[in-house]
């Protein structure tokens, strides 16, 4: 099932990062998931520390391309410092370098149901 395009919308992808460069290979396997579903819909990875780019960087991108909608999606499990305190400020930096930008805030991923569900589902099976 494809998704219904829109060619102004973008997703990005956060997770916190790591020096080690395999570690970011099941987020870009995610992002690749996405774009599959929904090929017109803008999407791009973003880490928090010790990996590129960052989402100042990776909005940055998705405003070049005229962007309009961003949804920011914490891949986090639980909800740390991270994105109890460090992630609201960066999305405030977002809204104030990019005033013509609507930027939306999911919950971080661990927080859904679905996730909580298909994880409980993994662990039994």
């Amino acid at each position: 099932m494809l998704i219904q395009p829109n060619l102004a919308r973008g997703t990005i992808l956060l997770a916190h990062g790591s020096r080690d460069p395999l570690w970011r290979k099941p987020i870009e396997a995610v992002a690749e998931q996405m774009r599959a579903l929904a090929p017109a819909v803008h999407v791009r990875c973003a880490y928090l520390e010790l990996s590129a780019p960052d989402l100042p960087a990776s909005a940055e991108q998705l405003v070049t391309l005229g962007v309009t909608t961003i949804t920011v999606v914490p891949l986090f499990f639980g909800v740390g410092k991270h994105a109890r305190e460090d992630l609201p400020l960066l999305m405030s930096a977002l809204r104030a370098t990019h005033p013509a930008v609507t930027f939306n805030l999911r919950p971080a991923i661990g927080e859904e149901a679905q996730v909580i569900e298909l994880i409980a589902r993994l662990a039994l099976a």
